[in-house]
This record gives structure tokens, sequence and C-alpha cells, in this order.
């Protein structure tokens, strides 16, 4: 290994900016842009996710040997832009409209030098097998087949691979643009009155309300059977959409469905129109249809590569109700999600190709802790405290009394150690409470975090316990996998269980969050319930809060009973 060898990875493409730290093989840091600029998903250069990174790796951007983006950019704009352009007129457009986004790409190396005044090596490399790297390189596993499914990275929309030892090996991937599960996803999204890109997770909670079997007002096909028409199985590994009939992103930016859709379901949705059966049993069909082709490919990938051990990444592995499902046909022996598996996460895996790239070897073992961002000491957490002019007090067993006020009802700000990279709250910056009764499901929803009523909240259980609580085989220590809850104990934690009967576990180990740990730990000794609803601190439309400030600003500005702050409770 090259001594003291320091490698960033940035993503300065597209949505969720984002950087990533590896210091001799070991990712040290890992920031998103949104948590900074308070854009959620930003656009923006990831300046201040690299400054964050840098600082807390304790290096200099001339410490840096190599920097890695986790896309291809030649390869993207010859096949997104000039193949495309080449065989449809109205391709021709895209690339018209887009020639400014088409040069600030070609000159993303330069604008990468001169805003981050690096002077060093900088590699390109592909997006999905940067997705891929991501979930193989810390799964732990030494061997295992690997998923991702996305919109788009280059041109890919879907790829299956094998990793090795340290080898990864591409074997599927027909599936390319626009023919995408994500950017379907992304369509209804838009079609249902939500942000594309943004709020696929609200579509997924949705369907859970719907019923993909009920026939569609005036026509003779289910909700299902249409989907069957928009999207289809060509073979065991290939799926077609139909355009420009039933979906026209490909052909018109602004418009994501086409004629055939409106026809059948009506006008798109306005975000303030009234939410239907009709719209929920349009998500509940979608969501169906993406889980049978997705697991259709599983099983075939399962029988002609032979592997035990699935590792999934890809925008649309942060669907859970899908990777439930999954989880639930028993197929593999291990599965594993990587938490930041967005484009944020490319940047994990980059890093480790970045790695290889330099001549050294990566050592296989279970990397599980992404608690890489923004962290924060007692003494800077109290001048800000003070800035503030708060009520706050000391606490020398923080769990013991925050469980206390946690068994009494409120509702708590929870802020410790380092930031999560990727978009769920683990336990370091969450908002928590009982998870009993289930009308607290809706108070928090509507007046804390102000947003839908049917949107679930997750279960966060000492993973000692998840086998009492859940039907689950498997460790899900990243809230990234919907599974049934025990009919015996649904009543223990019913603001935790969604209206089908799941919930989106995070099994909390000591080895892995030793703080939070003792939180819940001390919950049970005073409720005899291993559980605690979790949910991100922020609120509706804003990024997870990242710093003091954040924090303390949003607990002013909501109906949280208390916040939690390093060893400081603080009261309003």
């Amino acid at each position: 290994m090259k001594n003291n060898a320091v490698i960033l990875s940035i993503n300065p493409l597209a949505h969720d900016t984002s950087a990533a730290l590896m210091i001799d093989g070991e990712i040290g840091a890992a920031c998103e842009q949104e948590r900074y600029t308070k854009d959620k998903h930003s656009r923006k250069f990831p300046s201040d996710a690299v400054r964050s990174c840098l600082e807390i790796g304790k290096v200099g951007i001339n410490d840096v040997c190599l920097l890695v983006v986790p896309y291809d950019i030649k390869l993207g704009v010859r096949e997104h832009y000039l193949r495309n352009a080449m065989e449809s007129d109205s391709r021709l457009d895209f690339l018209k409209n887009d020639v400014d986004k088409i040069k600030a790409m070609l000159d993303i190396e330069d604008t990468i030098r001169k805003k981050l005044k690096y002077s060093g090596d900088i590699e390109f490399v592909n997006h999905h097998m940067a997705h891929l790297a991501s979930a193989y390189y810390t799964s732990g596993f030494s061997e295992s087949l690997l998923v991702c499914y996305d919109g788009l990275g280059e041109v890919d929309t879907m790829s299956i691979a094998v990793g090795k030892g340290e080898s990864i090996t591409i074997k599927e991937n027909d599936n390319k643009y626009p023919h995408s599960l994500g950017l379907l996803y992304a369509a209804i999204t838009y079609y249902l009155g939500w942000k594309y890109a943004s709020d696929e997770g609200i579509v997924m909670g949705l369907a859970s309300y719907g019923n993909p079997h009920e026939i569609v007002p005036g026509s003779k096909y289910t909700y299902y059977e249409v989907f069957e028409k928009i999207i289809s199985i060509e073979d065991e590994f290939t799926f077609r959409i139909d355009f420009p009939g039933w979906m026209n992103f490909y052909d018109s930016r602004s418009v994501w469905v086409g004629e055939k859709f409106i026809n059948i379901f009506g006008p798109k949705r306005e975000e303030n129109d009234k939410l239907t059966q009709h719209h929920k049993n349009i998500a509940a069909a979608l969501q169906k249809r993406i889980e049978y082709i997705v697991i259709g490919q599983l099983k075939a990938a399962k029988i002609k590569y032979n592997q035990n051990n699935l590792c999934i990444s890809g925008g649309v592995g942060l669907n859970c109700s899908m990777n439930g499902e999954i989880a639930s046909l028993k197929i593999f022996e291990n599965i594993y999600i990587v938490p930041p598996s967005g484009d944020s996460g490319t940047n994990i895996g980059a890093c480790f190709l970045g790695h290889k790239l330099i001549g050294n070897n990566i050592l296989m073992k279970k990397r599980h802790d992404f608690y890489l961002g923004s962290r924060f000491n007692n003494n800077e957490i109290k001048i800000e405290l003070d800035k503030f002019e708060s009520d706050y007090e000391y606490s020398d067993s923080i769990d013991v009394d925050t469980a206390k006020l946690l068994s009494e009802g409120n509702i708590i700000g929870w802020f410790q150690g380092g930031s999560e990279f990727g978009p769920r709250a683990l336990g370091n910056r969450s908002i928590l409470t009982k998870p009993y009764p289930a009308e607290m499901k809706d108070y928090v929803n509507k007046r804390i975090k102000f947003r839908e009523e049917f949107r679930p909240f997750a279960p966060a259980i000492m993973h000692e316990y998840h086998k009492d609580y859940f039907e689950i085989n498997y460790e899900s220590p990243h809230m990234l996998m919907a599974v049934k809850a025990k009919e015996s104990k649904k009543n223990d934690i019913s603001a935790t269980v969604h209206v089908d009967g799941s919930a989106r576990v995070q099994t909390v180990k000591k080895s892995n969050n030793v703080k939070f740990w003792k939180l819940i730990n001390s919950f049970y000794k005073l409720t005899k319930v291993p559980v605690l609803l979790n949910t991100s601190f922020n609120v509706k439309g804003q990024p997870v809060v990242d710093s003091p400030k954040d924090a303390i600003e949003t607990f002013y500005n909501t109906n949280l009973d208390f916040l939690v702050i390093g060893d400081y409770i603080v009261k309003k």
C-alpha cells in the first residue's frame, strides 16, 4: 500500500452532490452538500462537503494523491446525447437545449481544479461500477451477487455483477436509457403531484393504501394490467418501457407520461389536489410491477450465478418495500443494502476503485459504520446553545435521563456523534419518541414533521430482540428493509407499523452505535419495550440537520418537547 494514501471522491454532477474521503484504504469521512446549503438533493458543486471531509480527516487538499469522479463524462456525453441524437429528431432538441450543460460536463475537470485548488491526478470511473463497489466493499462478504438499479448512469439503468475477492465483474447490463425503473418511478412520482428525484419514498408509502387489482374506471383493465403494458419483460434480464405512447420522458423532458397514460388515468394530479383512491391504486400498481421485475431478475441471477449473498445499490435500492419482498423469499443467505444507495453513495465506491487504481489491495471486511459526516464536541455545542440563550442542563447519564423523558411520551430531537451519510437517520440525527400508541404517528407527522399523514415511521430496535418483534431473517442496521411485524407485538409498537402490517426496521447493535443502543436499552428497562420510533431530524422539504445551529433552530421552530444534543438536555 502507498503510505498515507489519501483519496478524495466527489459527485459534482446532477442531484445529491457530495464527497467522500479515504485514508489508507478506509473511508474516513463522507458528506452531502445539501446539509450545508439546505437545498434538499442539492445540485450545487460540493465545495462545503469537500471542506468538511478534509477537516474530519485532518488533511489538506494538497495531501490528496488521487481525486475520483464516479461518472465517465465522455461516455455519458457520447451515449446519452450524441448516440440518441443520431437516432431521434426529438433527441436533437435535447442536445440543442442542453449545450450549456454538456459544455459544463466536459469542462468539469477544469472546474474541479479551480474550485478546489487541486493540481493532482483525476480519474473518472463508471457510475454503476461505483454503485456496485459501494455495496460490495462495505458488505463484509468475500463473494456476492451485486445489483444496481437506478435512473441511469452514463447510459446503463441496471447492472448485475458478481464480486469475488477484490474483483467485480459485470455480467448483465442490457437495460439502457430510457428503459429505466428509476425513471419510471420518477415519472409516476411527478404525475401523482410530488417532486421527482426527491419524493419517490412518498409514493412507496402511498402504495400500501392502494389495490393494484381494481379495475381502472372506464376501462376493462386492472391498474396492474396497465402497468404490464407500460413496462414489459423481454427476457430474464431485460425489460422495456413503451415509448412514446405510455411514457414520454425520452422525447419530452417536462411531460414524463404519454398520451395513452393520460387517456386511461386522467390528468396529472397537482400538489394541492385531493388524494383519491385512484391515485393510491396507481402507486400500488407501480410498486407491484417494479417488485415483480426486480425479483424475477434476482431469481434468474441466483440460478445462473449461484451466489448465496446479495448486495443492493442504486437509487431503487432505497425502496424498502421492495427490499422487504426480496427478503421474504429467503432465496439468499445474506442481504446487504448500502445505506447511501443513491448517487451520493457512488463516492464510497469510487474511493475503493481509486484505491485499486493506484495499485493497492482492498481489505475485505464489514464496514457498516456510516456515521461519516460532521461531528461536534460538548464545548462546541455549549457555545451554540449559549448563543441562543437556551435553557439547558448537563447530564452525566444522558441515556437514562432521555429514556425517562421518552417513556413519559415526550418527542425529542436527538443529536449525537457523526452525522449519517445517506438519507436515513440512524440514531445520530433523529427525532425520537415511544412507539405507542398508534396516534403518536399522526401527531409526529402533523405537528412535528409537517408531512403527509399516511407516511410511516421506523422502529429502531435493539438487535437482541428484533426476531421477537418482526418476521425477519437478516440484519437491518440501516433501515432499508420493510418486514412484517408479529401480530403479538403490534400493539406494543403500533405507531411504527404501517397500514399493511409492515415496518421499516432498524436493528441497533451496541458495536455499531453504542450511545443509541444504550438509550433504547434504558427505555426498555423502563417500559419493557426495546423499540423507539425513529425518524430523521428535519421537517418536510428540508435536509436532515447537520450542525448544532441547525438542530437548535429546528427545535425552536417545531413542536418538539426537548432537544438532547451531546450531553445537554434543552427545554423550551
